[in-house]
This record gives C-alpha cells, sequence and structure tokens, in this order.
C-alpha cells in the first residue's frame, strides 16, 4: 500500500503541469545569459558597428537610473549599474575586434575589463577622456534617440558632464548611435533562436493551463480571478512577466459591446460564462527574452461538444490576415511599407482587420520596425520608418472584426504569436494557434 501511495503521488507530481521541470535553475540561468552574451559581443556587435559606420561607442549609467542598452550588457549576476558605470566599445577597422572596456571601478563581467585606476586618475570623466584620445575614433556613438526610448537612454546630467570634460574637437564627433543600438538590441544569434521556441511554448503551456477546467468553473469565476491566477502561476515557476495579463470576454448577447473596447480601456470584471469567448492577452521574461501572446477560448455550453462553426470560420479569418502579414516582410522594406502592402491585399480579400504587430527580444514592445499601431493605420513617423532586417523577432500582433449573424454583430479575432525573420521567410516560434482551446477540454471517451 505505501507503494501505491508513492507512485500516485508521483504520478500526480508529472501531471501537474510538465513545465514545472522545463524552466532553469537560477544558477544555470544565469550561465546561459552570460555565455549568449560573450557570444553577441564576439559576432553581433563587431557587425552592426561595421554596418553603421560606428567605431566607438559610449554607453554610461549610474545606479538604478539605467540606459535601457547598459541593462543588456551588464553580466547576469549585475542587477543594476554600480555608482557610475562607463563601457567603450573600440573597432579600429573593418578586420579588426571589438575592444571592450569599462570605466570604471571593477571589471563589468568578464567581457569588460577594469580601464579606470582611481589611485592614478581620480576623474572617473578624465580617464574616460584619455581613453577616447588614445584611440582617436573617427566618431563617437553616444544614446541619444528621438524615435526609440531603447536607444535614448544617455540622461541629462551624464551628457553634460561628457560635454563639460569633452574637447571641443572630440565633442564635433559626438554622434546618435541609434541605428547601432537598435541593431543590437533586435538581432538575435542561432543560440537565442535554438531556445527561443522553447521560451515560447512555455508561454504557451501556461495560457492553455489558465484557459481550461483547472482553474476555471463557468458560472463562478471571473476574469480578474484568471488574471490573477496568471501572476501567481508565474511566480511560482521563477519566471517573469513585464506587463500585467489582460483576459476579457465576448459574447452573443446584446449588452455586450466588447467589440466596441478602444484598446487604452481595461475590459470590466466579468463572471465567465458558457457560452463566452475568452481573449488573453499574456506574456513572459525568461533568459532577458520576452513574450507577447495573445489566443482565444470558448466556453461550451451544456449541449454542445465542439466550438461552433460560425466561430471556427471566424479564426480562419484571422489566420489568412496573419497570412498576408507575414507573406509582406521583406528585407530593407520599412515597417510603414510592410504594412501598406498588407492593408492593400487585406481590403482586396474583403477582410475588415487592424494591423499593429511589433519587434520582440530583450523588451516585449522591443526596438525595430513598427508595422502599424490599433490607432494608427497609416504612417507611424520614426519607428514605422526603420527597415526590416534578418534574424529579428516579431509578436505579430492584429485582430479580424468578423460579423456574426449567430449573433447580430461582429466578434473581433484577436491574436498574437512570436515569429522570427530569418531573411526568407516568417516562422512562427512555436506554431500559432488555429483552433479554439474549449473548457472543459473534451474527453474523446465521453460519448452519448
Amino acid at each position: 500500500m505505501k507503494r501505491l501511495f508513492q507512485i500516485i503521488l508521483l504520478l500526480l507530481s508529472v501531471s501537474t503541469f510538465a513545465q514545472d521541470l522545463a524552466v532553469l535553475s537560477q544558477k544555470k540561468q544565469s550561465e546561459v545569459i552570460d555565455q549568449w552574451l560573450g557570444e553577441r559581443l564576439e559576432t553581433v556587435m563587431p557587425e552592426l558597428m561595421d554596418r553603421t559606420g560606428i567605431d566607438m561607442w559610449l554607453v554610461i549609467s549610474r545606479e538604478y537610473n539605467e540606459d535601457p542598452i547598459i541593462k543588456t550588457l551588464l553580466p547576469s549576476t549585475w542587477l543594476a549599474a554600480r555608482r557610475r558605470t562607463i563601457l567603450l566599445m573600440y573597432k579600429a577597422g573593418p578586420q579588426a575586434q571589438v575592444e571592450k572596456l569599462a570605466v570604471a571601478r571593477y571589471d563589468v563581467g568578464t567581457k569588460f575589463k577594469k580601464a579606470w585606476n582611481p589611485e592614478e586618475q581620480p576623474n572617473q570623466w578624465k580617464r574616460l577622456v584619455e581613453l577616447i584620445k588614445e584611440r582617436n575614433p573617427e566618431n563617437i556613438g553616444i544614446n541619444l534617440s528621438k524615435d526609440f526610448g531603447h536607444a535614448d537612454g544617455l540622461n541629462h546630467t551624464e551628457y553634460e558632464l561628457l560635454l563639460d570634460n569633452l574637447p571641443a574637437s572630440f565633442q564635433k564627433k559626438l554622434t546618435s548611435a541609434e541605428d547601432l543600438a537598435v541593431g543590437w538590441l533586435e538581432t538575435r544569434t542561432a543560440s537565442e533562436m535554438a531556445t527561443y521556441k522553447h521560451i515560447q511554448s512555455i508561454a504557451h503551456d501556461i495560457i492553455q493551463e489558465g484557459l481550461s477546467e483547472e482553474v476555471i468553473t463557468p458560472g463562478v469565476t471571473s476574469t480578474t480571478d484568471v488574471v490573477w491566477w496568471y501572476r501567481d502561476r508565474i511566480k511560482e515557476l521563477g519566471l517573469e512577466t513585464w506587463f500585467h495579463p489582460t483576459v476579457d470576454i465576448q459574447r452573443s448577447s446584446a449588452e455586450s459591446k466588447e467589440h466596441l473596447r478602444t484598446f487604452d480601456n481595461h475590459p470590466k470584471p466579468e463572471i465567465i460564462r458558457p457560452g463566452d469567448v475568452l481573449h488573453i492577452d499574456f506574456g513572459i521574461t525568461y533568459l532577458r527574452l520576452n513574450t507577447d501572446t495573445q489566443q482565444l477560448a470558448y466556453v461550451l455550453k451544456a449541449d454542445e461538444k465542439e466550438v461552433p462553426q460560425y466561430l471556427v470560420d471566424a479564426l480562419s479569418v484571422g489566420n489568412r490576415l496573419q497570412d498576408i502579414l507575414t507573406t509582406n516582410f521583406k528585407t530593407g522594406r520599412t515597417g510603414n511599407e510592410i504594412l501598406k502592402a498588407a492593408r492593400t491585399q487585406m481590403k482586396a480579400e474583403g477582410i475588415n482587420g487592424t494591423i499593429y504587430t511589433h519587434p520582440m527580444g530583450y523588451h516585449g514592445h522591443a526596438a525595430g520596425p513598427t508595422i502599424g499601431m490599433w490607432d494608427n493605420q497609416g504612417k507611424v513617423p520614426g519607428s514605422g520608418e526603420y527597415q526590416l532586417y534578418t534574424n529579428t523577432v516579431y509578436a505579430i500582433e492584429l485582430n479580424a472584426e468578423v460579423y456574426l449573424e449567430e449573433w447580430q454583430k461582429p466578434v473581433r479575432i484577436m491574436l498574437e504569436e512570436g515569429a522570427h525573420y530569418d531573411g526568407d521567410k516568417v516562422v512562427y516560434l512555436n506554431g500559432r494557434q488555429k483552433e479554439f482551446l474549449t473548457i472543459p477540454r473534451q474527453k474523446s471517451y465521453l460519448n452519448e
């Protein structure tokens, strides 16, 4: 009997959630992050410095007021900059390696070697100027940008101090590092892409667990209950989220006006009922990479064993809009050009849709080409003019509004899935939703 009890406990522990075993320990995560950072500095950084024509890049931050870029350059065990941390990257020519120095009291990890000894030169800024003079770069990239907040991390005080200490001849060499910063943030390595599918699969599994009878009791559970279940589940798994999840309802009743809600208004908490279409917006952060996913579920009525065909057909319209968008990804096109081409094709096929796709990677709403916004389906200034590059990742985010005779109003098919652009085609990181999740899941052995 004791042995049987042990077996039952083992089976229960395995069946709860397979991904419990798939999230790495904190120590292992640290090792992976540092390995990836080393690879990126040796491969991505020199290519981008050549591409953008910047031979020296300064990234300057003070503790707890970090530049978004410096957070991606710090080793995994540094959770913030220390005092004032200045990182200097210099590439002397096309064939040269990138020199990586820390104008700081410490080595910054194993890649940025300490280049300042306060006993020899007490002034940190004067030491920085010495290093610049020794290398005499043609230009000096700093993180100033009007189009990308991610690339605009040099704060006013640090900028003023830099100008106060830098000779006029070198001040003339200062230039925006916007293209270099965005390229650094958006470009993914082979190692990162090998793992991104796994990260997306974890997000998918958490979504499916929450949109199931394991969490939802129709007539009892509210959308807010589900949202906070997700927050607790993410913490339980040792993961993080970069935004508060959303769960909302569309239903056939005339009182439900969900299809008219704009995305700047959060949905009101509601009790989940049979016949509801549930929509979730959900993202996790793991190994410094982010997911951003929207999926749909249907709560079966007592006399239903499958999702009504009219909803199945509506979902297929959303999938078709995804196809239209992703086939218009072409290297060198701007976000605005991709949007215009996709919308032209969408309208020709009679689809009423809205496209608001964005880059994804170190940030959930990341740097790179913006492809439409929910409140702007025309040209997006600034980030919409940025070009599409290879080895980049996107949240393919959009909705198709489909009129349902059965409801006498439209349903919004709101979808979002992570995908990789490899220079030739768009590949979903872990597939995409092509069927509604059902609550409860149908058991094949339960037949009339």
